[in-house]
């Protein structure tokens, strides 16, 4: 494409703080990610400028001209951290790929994406945000349910012991979780079934890629029978002695009628929020075929080795560098159609 791409991300480190929770950082991406993406897409003819989404992120841009933005930053504070870089590049005007500041706030905010699922009849796990220690109540849903940090992603926060049987063990997860991470409660019902994740890749209109489905039978030896932060961050493990590394199935194993049931859920889900250029949606399926949102990741891993939407991608025909080149030029054909003159003037091809 031969265009000038600023990657901008937040940097994967050591926890160096004992009061930090083991899962911080995790959001954040490591160097290999980051020369990965790099690589990809200076496969495709563009040249690569790597920008740590810190402090010193608006000099940066005032100094320096680019086309656009591969956007993979989380962000580094606040209730609305995954919006930090897109606001200030809306603020300087340069384009970006993926969603913006008000699909990436919602998201991150677990209660509110359910109200806006419930709105909108897209089926979501019954559910109560806590916000009052003093006040915890199950409010008739049916146990077994799990209990999640309101405001995290990459699955900070949950354990096995998030997933709680009776009144006693909600109230200490709730007060553990509250403590360690500072912000409002979600408790919701714990739906059995297929855990199923769906990648969606473009706007005119968006397409979904290959189902996943993560299979938890080999996971036994650690009791790990859901996706906790502990599988996320370890599941590709070239040895696993752990029990921490379920099957991949790109196609899920599910019927073509379930599979279409999905996949409109899942753009239901993507439309609802907002959402533009790629997403990763997760689903349970429950023992009745009923697709249950769990959450919209507007700002899926892009990891090479353990990340869904790569593997997802690969599953579709797109190998690493195509995949990536595939979500910048999604990204440059919207900023086309929406009138970024600075890009309608470049080939897409």
């Amino acid at each position: 494409m031969g265009l000038k791409v600023a990657l901008t991300y937040n940097l994967k480190r050591k926890i160096d703080d004992a009061g930090l929770p083991d899962d911080y950082y995790s959001e954040f991406d490591s160097k290999e990610t980051i020369e990965a993406i790099a690589s990809g897409l200076r496969s495709g003819g563009n040249e690569v400028f790597l920008v740590e989404a810190d402090k010193g992120l608006l000099n940066w841009f005032q100094s320096n001209k680019v086309d656009i933005v591969f956007n993979i930053a989380e962000g580094m504070n606040g209730e609305s951290r995954e919006s930090q870089v897109p606001a200030i590049l809306d603020f300087l005007g340069i384009p970006y790929s993926g969603s913006g500041v008000l699909a990436l706030s919602m998201s991150l905010n677990k209660a509110l994406t359910k109200k806006l699922f419930e709105q909108s009849g897209i089926p979501t796990p019954k559910y109560k945000l806590i916000t009052d220690m003093a006040d915890i109540s199950d409010s008739g849903m049916k146990y077994p349910l799990i209990v999640k940090p309101n405001r995290e992603g990459s699955g900070k926060g949950i354990t096995i012991t998030s997933v709680v049987r009776n009144k006693a063990e909600l109230e200490r997860e709730v007060c553990k979780t509250s403590r360690t991470y500072r912000q409002e409660i979600l408790v919701e019902e714990f739906i059995a079934g297929k855990e199923l994740t769906v990648g969606i890749l473009g706007n005119y209109p968006p397409a979904t890629l290959p189902i996943l489905e993560i299979d938890f039978s080999n996971c036994r030896a650690s009791g790990e029978f859901f996706y906790t932060w502990k599988v996320k961050e370890y599941e590709k493990e070239v040895e696993d002695s752990k029990g921490l590394s379920p099957f991949w199935h790109c196609p899920a194993r599910i019927t073509a009628a379930e599979a279409a049931m999905v996949k409109e859920t899942a753009i239901k889900a993507f439309n609802a929020l907002g959402c533009v250029d790629l997403s990763r949606v997760d689903i349970m399926l429950d023992k009745k075929g009923v697709p249950y949102v769990l959450e919209v990741n507007p700002l899926p891993g892009l990891d090479p080795v353990d990340s869904n939407f790569p593997f997802i991608g690969k599953c579709a025909g797109l190998d690493y560098p195509a995949l990536m080149n595939r979500i910048l030029e999604t990204a440059v054909e919207r900023h086309t159609k929406n009138g970024n003159l600075a890009l309608q003037e470049r080939s897409l091809r």
